[in-house]
């Protein structure tokens, strides 16, 4: 019987994090890409496995990777691959903990199936549409905090400037990691309330974890409030906010 996409991507991204950990803490080759960040050489090498590897199981699946150049042609199909190859590039090349793989299969611009594996904390997250969320096996649920002040938020400080909330800015306890797959995942977990970025998101960081959070409970936006479409002709979305329904919308309804 052949294997589930879902089971296909948590075979390649185990394999991916073996790969990844052979360069980390190890001086890896880096490059500058100008406005779009560094990359190093584990990402190329983790992209290249990957692509080899899910292409030849799902011949007829699309393809949007962060380290593959993007056309028409390799988006091609009713499925596609939506990959980062290491999300939190920065991280990873100054030898932090906290840096993930984020593999998705997008149906329809709706991602159907979603990886984030974190090699070194050793946390695999987990989703297939309809099935619930799982980190390393075991469901995990949302929290379903309603009240948005004294919540729990993974956002840059930016996010909570006057600017961007009607009135008062709310009084959150903000966190942050590196990794915007991770963000989402740590709400899925119910380890934090919600988390935001209000800038220009690339679908490669968030294709996986949008979906991983949303089957964990969560209510998964753009900053507007709109629903998230992926496999768009520009592959960036406007921004993303994740909360348990209630509080997603005290946060949109406040937001300026």
């Amino acid at each position: 019987m052949p294997e589930s996409d879902l089971d296909l991507l948590l075979a390649a991204a185990l394999e991916a994090g073996k790969i990844a950990c052979r360069h980390w803490r190890e001086n890896p080759k880096v490059w500058d890409k100008g406005a779009d960040g560094p990359v190093s050489e584990a990402d190329y090498e983790v992209d290249a496995f990957l692509k080899g590897t899910l292409r030849a199981a799902r011949p007829d699946y699309g393809w949007l990777s962060e380290e593959t150049p993007d056309t028409p042609e390799t988006r091609a199909g009713l499925r596609l691959f939506v990959i980062d190859p290491i999300d939190g590039t920065r991280a990873f090349i100054e030898g932090e903990r906290t840096w993930a793989h984020s593999i998705a299969v997008v149906e329809d611009g709706t991602p159907v199936a979603g990886v984030v594996h974190l090699p070194v904390h050793e946390k695999t997250y987990a989703a297939a549409a309809g099935h619930g969320a799982t980190l390393n096996g075991a469901l995990v649920r949302a929290s379903d905090r309603s009240e948005i002040t004294g919540s729990t938020f993974l956002a840059p400080r930016v996010s909570f400037d006057q600017q961007h909330w009607k009135g008062e800015v709310p009084h959150v306890k903000r966190a942050f990691r590196p990794s915007l797959a991770y963000r989402l995942c740590l709400v899925a977990e119910g380890r934090y309330d919600g988390m935001m970025t209000l800038r220009p998101t690339w679908e490669w960081d968030v294709a996986a974890g949008s979906l991983i959070a949303t089957e964990a409970g969560t209510t998964v936006t753009d900053r507007r409030g709109r629903p998230l479409v992926f496999n768009n002709a520009d592959p960036r979305l406007d921004g993303i906010i994740a909360a348990g329904a209630p509080l997603h919308a005290e946060v949109t309804r406040r937001m300026a």
